[in-house]
């Protein structure tokens, strides 16, 4: 080591001296041969850089770039790597690939093992919504590949899995099968029927009768056409969304919808809007708009729907419609009488005046309209009801829109199927067909429908239960994935507050409706203590499988009008200590659930003052020795408001400021004892840790007391929990 670092020294003394002695003119004109050089000698020693960073070669030029030959070399930065491979790419010599060098501060240093950082990838728990297509009879595949995004492969490959044959990407398909192949892919479909046909012919109107809670709508219904049914009705309102044919004294037939007031059934009143042509807007002259009337006009707005305003009541002594007409006028709805185009009519169903007048405006509406329907061809229907009857099976209530309705079809009404068995009238006259604007009722269905379901006629039963599948697959999917939203959002609302007590809750109801109504009327009972969870819903009457559903996840039953269970059922509900909850009106049962989750609900934990008493003297007890202990402050005192016990704490004020708080010690009344003292009586109070009392304190027996959410019911119906 010794020799070489001597031998290092002396090349670098050399030629050192060899540049301070040459002057710069001849290293410039020689520049190529000093520095192949200065290359060859400096490559060999190994210092390269103190030849770089000597002031000697840079003065001599040696930190500019020279030409030579077409070459340019710039030696500055350079290394001996470096210099070789430029060296040999002048002979046409490949140098193997550099290899990256890790620089480290000792030969023995250890590898740095850095810890693994995963990327932070922002997880929403919200899904995107589902994409909708529009498709329709005779649609190539070639068209639906390009509305789902799919390739035109993938889908020939969906159409051999459910037994169709294409030949072409251009051959047309049916409806049903392009539904099929939509639902495989995962998007939903809307179908575009078509309204082509022979036979259009006018059709009768259907009007949907809507307003607020007990201004007569039912009512008014009875006096068209001569029933009583608001008389039968459970609690005296309309529970049910109900279709009835009136033939009127002028010989034709409207189909009326009578939809109920109470606020829980909005789902109905938006049902009636989305399938009728006409809606009579019924106001009680003695009432006034109210909550539901206004929600009536924004559900016919939304469907777009015309609107015939009948001012009921107008018999009653206090009946004013001119106030009606300038509130209906305040909300939007152009009058007649103001310029606008909406009739207004005034009844009164109990004394049965006017009605020719509203029939008159109807029938003018459905001559403007010019209403008109596709006679042949498969029907087209909207479920507006739907129950389990014992007898029976599932039957639905709907209305035709277009086409015939004919028994021994295979229809498919949402995710259920079917063989049509038979078709009934309302009034329970069998038929054949149901033409359109004619409400029927459909037996032979596999399983109960949603109501506002679409009713679909297919060619074959295999088609019919291949649809169903796919529409059951697709339903459990977005039921799942809701599921999983609702939850990921509790979550969030538990950290963010507190935590929430669960009432888990079995619906069981005797129509479809009303299952929908009642459950959202409970969840809207949800509060920030208690969280209303349905669990399963049904319709039918409470069976033995309810029980046990109930049992396992600890729940209530709630049942509206239906029969109390079997002997058995609730024999084996009571050993299981599950109650059930049985009403045929609904706001009796949400009185009932709201007083229910207010018991569950835990509650709130406040600080309240119990009672108020002024110290009127200081009495000053001495120990009489050491082992008796300090000396102690009693005040004596007269209770001014409430009640003082000495379970309680004990606030000191003086002047107004808080000076001390601390448990009562003794708290006696006379030479007793006492737990407490009423207003008006007087008493001794001593206060652990404190003696300085003053005439004229004022202490304050404070309480902690659990406050429970209140139950609240607005005039229109609508309920709610108030914590």
């Amino acid at each position: 080591m010794a020799w070489r670092e001597l031998g290092r020294k002396r090349i670098y003394m050399n030629f050192a001296r060899a540049l301070a002695i040459v002057p710069s003119r001849h290293v410039a004109r020689s520049c190529y041969s000093s520095t192949f050089a200065a290359k060859s000698v400096y490559a060999s020693a190994g210092c390269l850089t103190e030849f770089t960073s000597h002031p000697s070669a840079r003065a001599a030029g040696f930190c500019n770039g020279t030409i030579e030959r077409g070459i340019q070399y710039r030696w500055l930065h350079a290394n001996p790597e470096l210099l070789a491979r430029k060296n040999d790419e002048l002979f046409g010599l490949k140098t193997p690939k550099k290899e990256k060098r890790v620089r480290r501060d000792s030969k023995n240093q250890p590898p740095v093992e850095a810890p693994y950082v995963p990327r932070n990838v922002v997880k929403s728990t919200k899904s995107v919504p589902d994409k909708t297509i529009e498709i329709f009879e005779g649609m190539t595949v070639a068209e639906l590949a390009k509305r789902t995004g799919k390739s035109v492969s993938s889908l020939q490959d969906i159409l051999v899995n459910v037994g169709e044959k294409v030949e072409s990407e251009f051959e047309p398909l049916s409806v049903d099968i392009a539904e099929l192949i939509a639902m495989e892919v995962g998007v939903n479909v809307k179908r575009l029927h078509s309204t082509e046909g022979s036979d259009i012919l006018p059709r009768p109107a259907v009007v949907t009768v809507m307003g607020h809670v007990d201004h007569g709508k039912t009512s008014l219904l009875d006096a068209l056409r001569q029933t009583s049914v608001a008389a039968k009705e459970a609690g005296g309102i309309t529970q049910y969304l109900g279709a009835f044919v009136v033939a009127m004294p002028s010989g034709a037939s409207i189909t009326f919808l009578d939809t109920p007031g109470h606020a829980a059934f909005s789902a109905m009143r938006a049902r009636g809007a989305a399938v009728t042509d006409v809606v009579v807007l019924v106001v009680a002259a003695d009432d006034g708009v109210m909550p539901q009337t206004l929600e009536a006009i924004a559900h016919a707005k939304a469907a777009n729907v015309p609107v015939v305003v009948a001012i009921n009541k107008c018999d009653k002594p206090g009946a004013n419609p001119e106030k009606v007409k300038l509130q209906l006028a305040s909300e939007g709805l152009l009058l007649e009488e103001m310029g606008g185009d909406v009739q207004v009519v005034e009844v009164s169903a109990t004394m049965k005046t006017g009605l020719d007048n509203l029939e008159e405006a109807l029938l003018l509406q459905a001559e403007v309209m010019d209403l008109k329907a596709r006679i042949d061809g498969p029907a087209q229907a909207y479920v507006v009801e739907a129950r389990l009857d014992r007898g029976r099976g599932p039957l639905a209530t709907a209305i035709v829109k277009a086409g015939t309705l004919v028994c021994g079809q295979h229809v498919v009404i949402g995710s259920e199927w079917g063989k049509i068995r038979a078709i009934r009238e309302v009034t329970g006259k069998l038929t054949d067909r149901a033409t359109p604007a004619m409400p029927v009722e459909i037996e032979g269905l596999r399983g109960t429908p949603m109501a506002g379901d679409d009713v679909i006629v297919v060619q074959s039963e295999e088609r019919a239960r291949l649809l169903s599948a796919g529409r059951k697959r697709k339903y459990e999917e977005d039921r799942l994935k809701k599921m999983v939203e609702e939850r990921a959002d509790s979550v969030e609302s538990s950290e963010d507050g507190p935590q929430r007590v669960e009432l888990p809750i079995v619906v069981k109801a005797d129509v479809q409706g009303t299952v929908q109504a009642v459950t959202d009327a409970l969840r809207t009972l949800n509060s920030s203590q208690v969280f209303v969870n349905v669990v399963h819903v049904g319709v039918g009457p409470i069976s033995q499988s309810d029980v046990d559903l109930a049992q396992a996840c600890g729940a209530c039953i709630v049942g509206f009008n239906v029969k109390s269970p079997p002997g058995p059922v609730s024999q084996a509900a009571g050993r299981a200590n599950i109650k059930i909850v049985l009403h045929r009106v609904i706001y009796h049962l949400l009185e009932e659930m709201g007083d229910l989750i207010i018991e569950k609900a835990p509650g709130t934990s406040e600080t309240q003052v119990a009672g108020e008493a002024e110290v009127l003297s200081v009495f000053e007890l001495k120990g009489r020795s050491k082992s008796k202990g300090p000396d102690v402050k009693i005040a004596g005192c007269r209770v001014m408001d409430g009640c003082v016990t000495k379970s309680g704490t004990m606030r000191l004020l003086r002047s107004g400021e808080v000076m001390f708080e601390g448990n009562c010690a003794s708290l006696r009344r006379e030479t007793q004892d006492v737990d407490a003292v009423k207003k008006g009586s007087e008493c001794g109070l001593v206060i652990n840790d404190w003696h300085d009392f003053q005439v004229g304190d004022v202490i304050q027996c404070l309480e902690q007391v659990v406050r429970k959410p209140r139950f609240i019911k607005s005039q229109s119906g609508a309920v709610r929990i108030e914590c």
